[in-house]
């Protein structure tokens, strides 16, 4: 790699870009509102389940301009989301910053294995067990969203909650392939356990992006 792409890329000012759209936010907290999300590539957390598996290898996605990607975002909405991918494993210093000069709200979803970096308004930390987060993420989550695969994701869920702040959302998630078998045991576990909410995947059901 050209030594000047390698500092570039260092600073944040070059970012695997996987893919850039406008769509309705479907999880969590700001589940139904409009937001531009910019995807990420490169993640090693290696979720069995994970969605968007083409996302891991950071080299499959194009090496793009960050002030390309505000640029972009800067045509749409209030609301700018960067995932992945495992977002955190780049430098988000440059790209937050430049979000936040032109006046957008930044938000991240992470699984909070890797130092937190950048300006962000909203945290959605997402632990998974093959890599656990880092305490700085969860010290400064605003929103907990646990995927729920199996019966024990409950005991993981609640393990994961006591490390987070007390002012942290707490969601509960389905696993898409496992949404049928694991919503009703979700109802139950969140109506005898109500500091916490469901969290489903709307935008599958909506089949928007």
């Amino acid at each position: 790699m050209h030594t000047s792409n390698k500092l570039s890329i260092e600073k944040g000012e070059i970012l695997p870009l996987m893919e850039e759209f406008y769509t309705i936010q479907g999880e969590g907290y700001f589940s139904g509102t409009a937001s531009y999300f910019i995807r990420i590539g490169g993640c090693d957390v290696g979720c069995h389940w994970c969605d968007v598996k083409e996302s891991w290898n950071e080299k499959l996605h194009p090496a793009t301009p960050t002030d390309t990607i505000v640029k972009n975002a800067s045509k749409y909405g209030n609301i700018v989301v960067i995932t992945g991918g495992e977002p955190l494993m780049w430098n988000m210093e440059y790209i937050t910053k430049a979000l936040k000069n032109i006046g957008k709200n930044t938000h991240i979803e992470t699984s909070g294995a890797y130092k937190l970096s950048g300006v962000w308004d909203w945290i959605c930390l997402s632990p998974k067990k093959t890599k656990l987060p880092l305490q700085e993420v969860y010290d400064q989550a605003n929103e907990l969203k646990m995927i729920i695969y199996n019966k024990d994701d409950f005991k993981f869920a609640t393990e994961q909650a006591k490390k987070v702040s007390a002012n942290c959302k707490l969601f509960l998630q389905p696993e898409w392939s496992k949404r049928d078998k694991m919503t009703p045991l979700i109802i139950d576990f969140v109506m005898n356990n109500p500091q916490w909410k469901i969290s489903l995947q709307t935008h599958k059901y909506l089949n928007i992006p």
